[in-house]
């Protein structure tokens, strides 16, 4: 443990951030995953719907910082091509 009170600050800011970014990356890995299963069912709907909800959570993800936005733009182009097939 630091023995600097500026430092012991720092350490426990740094794990409420950790904290907080996990849960962000946990809620856009489940969207993402929804996404994917309603893909994989052949429900249309559901994937579009699941898929705008998606998109939503990674763009608030960049937003706070938690992810990169060319990552972002890589998962969200990913799902929407997975969509895109399932239509046709």
């Amino acid at each position: 443990m630091a023995n600097i009170k500026s430092q012991v600050k720092r350490i426990e800011t740094n794990e409420k951030a950790r904290a907080r970014n996990s849960a962000v990356k946990s809620e856009v890995r489940t969207a993402a995953k929804k996404v994917r299963l309603a893909v994989s069912e052949g429900k249309v709907e559901e994937a579009k719907a699941a898929l705008l909800v998606a998109v939503s959570l990674i763009d608030q993800a960049v937003s706070k910082g938690v992810e990169h936005k060319n990552t972002a733009a890589r998962q969200k182009s990913h799902l929407q091509t997975l969509v895109n097939k399932l239509q046709k």
